[in-house]
């Protein structure tokens, strides 16, 4: 299957098998499922992982690893005639343990008939770099069927970002600082750390039998903080909050949020345009229509030698990571989902030969304008906190939106929210609108997918 790509499936009672190849330097991995009923698990019993392998609805069972000839396989048994009517999705994940999945040859996915055994999909999932948790494929609902959609989405975060992006609460028990001197010679047995409130997180140590494992202290002791600057004792380090741009607030420096290196996820994410077609029936119910949007998400770029150009899905200009310009589109998506949406990723690494970045998104289908869309701009640095802002309404009949500017100020990038609704002139692309209000001076033809 295609990344992007759905089918039915052929039955309700499937194995789900993800798979990878084994070697030196290769790090560990794990599968996982989340139940969601919308776009979040109802709680923390949801999430089907290794320390909880199966649902209290017998719905998924997780069924552990085998390797055999050099190949690793996580394996899932999913039953959809016992998934609940609140749950209308089964996302299927795993996550690296100790290294990224540009380390880990050979994943995929496969779903297959588990009474005759036969593969009903299969996808692979190829270009990880330096994601640490992927989300591989999930089983929808669709006008009451259930489909089986390749995602091939990436984390930086790990399954403690995947699982939180969720709703599930994950916590680390909070330890207090140097106990005081105790008046016996011999000190008492230490006291257990308080549970976790959400199912634990595998550490690097193996967990023992039991039902959770916390995760553990730090290997060193943290030095009290001096007089001046205490905190209470057992509170977690300090960590950048995420960022919301507002027009009142419009802008913010990634290297302050801790973004300076790595990579920089841009996540676009919709909820689908419902229009109604008219009133019928003795009760004067609504009838409502669906159109299914195609957005692209798109990216004009300014490198420092001057060198100017876009990644976007027409005419296959999906950039790349590594080599000029350091921005990779990572697909195209028609779903608008949360987890998946339209996606691009930006090398910061390579922060230094950008110049400017903006980021727009036009309509290739499905509707003639934004009105009634609600989006969501996400930026996740790999090492630091998110920026997200939303869309403003749309009241004119615009194809094409700029969303945010990143510029480079003082060695920093500075992202600046647009939010910009272009209308363009007859015959006129949308690009090439958002190359003339931004003054990018570049020459366009005409492209298709």
């Amino acid at each position: 299957m295609a990344k992007g790509s759905n089918t039915p499936v052929p039955s309700t009672a499937l194995r789900v098998e993800m798979g990878w190849r084994s070697g030196p330097g290769v790090p560990d991995a794990d599968g996982s499922a989340l139940l969601l009923a919308g776009r979040k698990v109802r709680s923390d019993a949801d999430f089907v992982f290794y320390n909880q392998p199966e649902h209290a609805s017998g719905a998924v069972r997780h069924l552990g690893k085998h390797t055999a000839g050099g190949a690793v396989t996580d394996a899932l048994v999913v039953d959809l005639a016992r998934v609940e009517p609140g749950v209308d999705r089964v996302v299927l994940a795993a996550s690296a343990d100790g290294g990224t999945f540009g380390q880990v040859p050979g994943l995929y996915i496969e779903v297959r008939d588990e009474a005759h055994g036969t593969v009903a999909a299969r996808f692979d999932s190829t270009g990880a770099t330096a994601e640490t948790a992927f989300v591989l494929g999930e089983f929808y609902r669709r006008q009451g069927a259930w489909k089986f959609r390749a995602v091939g989405q990436g984390y930086s975060s790990g399954l403690e970002g995947l699982a939180t992006d969720f709703g599930i609460t994950v916590s680390e028990p909070q330890h207090a600082g140097p106990p005081a001197p105790a008046a016996p010679p011999a000190p008492s047995p230490a006291a257990p750390p308080p549970p976790l409130t959400g199912p634990a997180l595998r550490t690097p140590a193996p967990p023992p039998t039991g039902p959770a494992v916390p995760l553990p202290p730090p290997v060193a002791p943290r030095a009290p903080a001096p007089p001046t600057a205490a905190a209470p004792q057992g509170t977690a380090p300090v960590r950048p909050a995420k960022v919301t741009l507002t027009k009142a607030a419009p802008s913010v420096s990634l290297a302050k949020q801790g973004g300076t290196s790595g990579v920089l996820r841009v996540n676009l994410n919709w909820q689908m345009r419902t229009q109604f077609s008219g009133w019928g029936g003795k009760s004067g119910r609504a009838f409502a229509q669906h159109t299914d949007l195609d957005l692209d998400l798109c990216a004009l770029y300014e490198l420092s030698d001057g060198r100017k150009g876009v990644v976007q899905a027409l005419g296959n200009a999906f950039g790349s990571l590594h080599h000029p310009p350091y921005i990779h589109l990572d697909g195209d998506d028609r779903t608008g989902a949360v987890d998946t949406g339209e996606n691009l990723t930006v090398n910061l690494d390579h922060r230094h030969d950008f110049r400017r970045i903006l980021v727009f998104v036009t309509i290739y289908e499905g509707a003639r304008s934004f009105a009634d869309l609600h989006a969501t701009v996400t930026l996740r640095p790999q090492h630091g906190a998110p920026v997200d802002f939303a869309l403003d309404e749309c009241t004119i009949p615009s194809p094409v939106c700029a969303l945010a500017l990143i510029t480079r100020s003082g060695g920093e990038l500075v992202v600046q929210r647009e939010a910009r609704y272009l209308v363009p002139d007859r015959g006129v692309s949308p690009q090439r609108t958002v190359d003339r209000a931004y003054g990018w001076g570049m020459n366009w033809t005409p492209g298709r997918k």
